[in-house]
């Protein structure tokens, strides 16, 4: 029998699946490990969320099959947020689709425009759904270095130039995971520009835009002239009202990029379950001082992470949003590589991060520090850190490359 299963052959190995062992290991030994290595959202979802939840619910009708696109009341709610937080009036019948969640809004898309062999142009590092949900559809990554917005934006024209055939689309993630940058409107101006002018379509993940800790919030790109024309933007609930369980996200923007997903969606689901959707609705359109709140959170914490981190000696930038840190490997431990530190520091100071090399080759030397534990755990994890750091590894590199690059799909 065939098993050389050809979309699964073209996934590389799970670069975070042994440091999740090592993890799931030592947990089942009692040892209490203190996790930034997923983004996963700790605080409990605000009340009136869960209430309209459970009222919802309540009513038989509401457990019938909904509807793929959403609800109606669930896209006019995202129409009204984007006209309040970005001033962009969007169609709430052509222009708006709700999704399982930004991931599965990402991946399905990738699915509904790619042919075999269309090129992407993807940064990296990167969220990975943004390279792998192309390369599940036959498309060819382009990997575009963008360990700063400004290096992205230098390099795409020489990764157009060098591509056959032309790329057909091209992915912008700020506030990006796993880097924790952002850019303002300008960056947007230049992209939309230097897509306009090669006819590529943009792919903008903006998942974080409100977890966010200076004065101005960040950007959409669907607030550039002309960005419809060839622009689709997703953004999720998850992290914004912390509800990642929920599995709630939505697309905005480009009539045609919408109705493709719209019809690839129409054949694999029926839509999130009603209540869901209800709540997701009443979320968007009541009290957003519950936003501020878990802002504020994630703010203190980051705060608590930076200097507590900084005592133990290990110097860690301050993100400016998203609910990330991107730390530099400490200098001693730099020829390691971040995954031989991810494993160090999980075995013997008892704190699980990410590797940076799982986000792309260009996220070598860094580890992904997510704030997902509170204040206090935070604080013991830089008391954990410090001992570690003092005494110096005792592990030796295992025999997984270092340095594993991430080649383009063929």
């Amino acid at each position: 029998m065939h098993t050389d299963f050809y979309r699964i052959k073209r996934l590389p190995p799970y670069i975070f699946e042994e440091v999740n062992r090592l993890k799931a290991q030592a947990r089942a030994r009692g040892e209490d490990i203190i996790d930034f290595g997923m983004g996963n959202p700790d605080m409990a979802t605000p009340d009136f969320i869960v209430d309209k939840l459970c009222e919802a619910a309540r009513d038989p009708r509401a457990h019938r099959y909904s509807a793929s696109r959403g609800i109606k009341g669930l896209r006019k709610a995202h129409v009204a947020y984007y006209k309040r937080r970005f001033g962009v009036t969007l169609d709430p019948d052509k222009e708006v689709i709700a999704a399982l969640g930004s991931k599965e809004g990402f991946a399905n898309l990738a699915m509904a425009i790619t042919a075999p062999g269309d090129v992407v142009l993807v940064p990296n590092p990167a969220y990975p759904i943004h390279a792998f949900g192309f390369m599940i559809a036959g498309a060819a990554i382009r990997h575009v270095p963008a360990t700063s917005p400004e290096e992205y934006l230098s390099k795409i024209g020489v990764a157009t130039r060098h591509s056959v055939p032309s790329p057909l689309a091209m992915v912008v993630n700020y506030p990006s995971n796993p880097t924790a940058q952002v850019v303002g409107l300008d960056f947007y101006k230049e992209v939309i520009k230097f897509a306009k002018k090669h006819e590529i379509w943009v792919l903008s993940d903006l998942a974080y835009a409100d977890i966010y800790f200076g004065d101005e919030p960040p950007p959409s790109i669907l607030e550039v002239d002309g960005a419809k024309d060839i622009a689709i933007e997703f953004q999720s609930l998850s992290k914004t009202f912390s509800m990642p369980g929920w599995r709630m996200g939505f697309a905005a923007g480009n009539e045609k990029l919408i109705g493709a997903l719209a019809r690839i969606k129409s054949y694999l689901d029926y839509g999130a379950f009603t209540p869901i959707q209800v709540a997701a609705a009443a979320a968007l359109n009541g009290p957003q001082s519950v936003v501020d709140e878990i802002r504020a959170v994630y703010k203190s914490r980051r705060d608590v992470l930076v200097k507590s981190m900084a005592s133990a000696g290990w110097e860690i930038p301050s993100p400016q949003a998203s609910m990330f840190a991107w730390a530099p490997v400490p200098e001693k431990y730099r020829t390691l590589g971040s995954m031989e530190f991810a494993k160090d520091l999980l075995i013997h100071a008892k704190v699980a991060v990410s590797p940076g090399i799982g986000f792309g080759e260009y996220g070598e030397g860094y580890v992904r520090v997510a704030l997902v534990e509170n204040e206090h755990r935070i604080r013991q994890a830089a008391r954990n850190v410090k001992k570690f750091l003092a005494k110096g590894s005792n592990m030796a590199p295992t025999d997984l490359p270092q340095k594993k690059k991430l080649a383009p799909a063929k």
